[in-house]
């Protein structure tokens, strides 16, 4: 009995054949793969021109924004050798002296500025206000007294095998009412666990020196112990204790030193990135930056623009964090809650396991 004539008599309708699909789906997948070939090739082509072509300063701002994403940093050196990178990278700091910043341009003065207008509404010492550019939004933290901001270490024993902590984490079990990422970190553009477990250059938490792995870093931030922030090109361990540095790490470029300002990174095209500052004024109080980047509504800063805000605010003394996506700022509000105050990537659910991070204690020192 022939299979294709029902119990009917009628004639079935014929099978399609399983390998004809697979045909057309294969053919499919290959012209999605030549379409993704011939971008990545024209993407290629172009990325080689800029670095290698005569523009030398678009070969510096590419260099410069993809050295500022964690997925892209190694395709600089991909085209113009780690040399060459590490050039550009350090161009920024050229013009900095290479002694640290002078501890007297601040003078703390926390009573007066308690008694003052400018904190009457404030009575919990902290202010967020919120700034924009052509190009970016941008939230600004003030903390009236230097000494309720510290280093927070993910550990006071950094090992790869130990993962970083998330700073909406890290700011519960601290206990802090505010807090900002800190300094420089493994990352090697994977998900692996390392990333964000160890630091990179020095980190001092309480004054002990907690991690020396002799990274060559172009910038310095720390709080020594008159609680006044002192930035430098470079940091050893050895420097570090004799300025009595109490908590800090490194990453750069160093924006402000003693009220001038770093020219070479204020006229560098930086590309437009989130950005992370740490900055005080002359009073003493202590200057939070963390601009929003990569975003439909805000594309990022440049150095140029941070050093804008930083000089707004009264900053003597800045020097750039972090930045990229572990740019977060978090607040602690008035019912115990911690608020994002930033907006994080698209592309995050949580912050980044980062081992440092910069955090305010609440008014009672606990």
């Amino acid at each position: 009995m022939n299979d294709e004539i029902t119990r009917g008599g009628k004639r079935a309708a014929p099978r399609k054949k399983p390998h004809r699909v697979l045909r057309y789906l294969g053919r499919g997948l290959l012209s999605i793969l030549a379409v993704v070939a011939v971008l990545a090739a024209g993407l290629w082509m172009i990325m080689d021109e800029v670095f290698n072509g005569p523009s030398e300063t678009a070969r510096n701002v590419l260099t410069m924004s993809l050295l500022e994403a964690s997925a892209t940093k190694w395709v600089p050196a991909v085209f113009v050798g780690e040399e060459t990178v590490d050039q550009i990278r350090a161009k920024v700091a050229a013009d900095l002296p290479d002694e640290q910043s002078d501890p007297s341009q601040v003078i703390i003065r926390t009573e007066d500025i308690l008694n003052s207008d400018e904190w009457a509404d404030c009575p919990d010492g902290l202010r967020v206000e919120e700034v924009s550019g052509d190009t970016y939004n941008a939230y600004v933290m003030l903390i009236r007294d230097p000494s309720r901001v510290y280093l927070a270490p993910s550990a006071r024993s950094y090992s790869r095998s130990k993962p970083g902590v998330r700073i909406n984490r890290q700011i519960e079990t601290e206990g802090a009412v505010a807090a900002i990422n800190g300094g420089a970190f493994f990352d090697n553009g994977t998900v692996s666990p390392e990333v964000g477990s160890v630091p990179c250059g020095l980190v001092v938490s309480d004054g002990d020196i907690l991690w020396n792995d002799g990274s060559s870093y172009y910038g310095f931030a720390g709080f020594n112990e008159d609680n006044i922030l002192v930035v430098s090109k470079t940091m050893s361990a050895d420097e570090a204790k004799q300025a009595r540095i109490r908590d800090g790490c490194c990453y750069g470029p160093v924006l402000i030193m003693n009220g001038a300002v770093n020219e070479e990174a204020y006229n560098t095209n930086s590309g437009f990135n989130p950005r992370t500052v740490i900055g005080q004024r002359a009073d003493g109080t202590v200057i939070f930056l963390c601009v929003d980047g990569r975003q439909a509504g805000s594309l990022g800063a440049t150095y140029g623009d941070t050093i804008d805000i930083m000089v707004e605010y009264g900053a003597v003394n800045a020097c750039n964090l972090d930045g990229g996506s572990s740019t977060v700022m978090l607040l602690r509000d008035e019912a115990g809650q911690v608020q994002f105050v930033n907006n994080v990537s698209l592309l995050q659910e949580e912050p980044r396991r980062m081992p440092t991070a910069f955090m305010v204690r609440p008014l009672d020192g606990k």
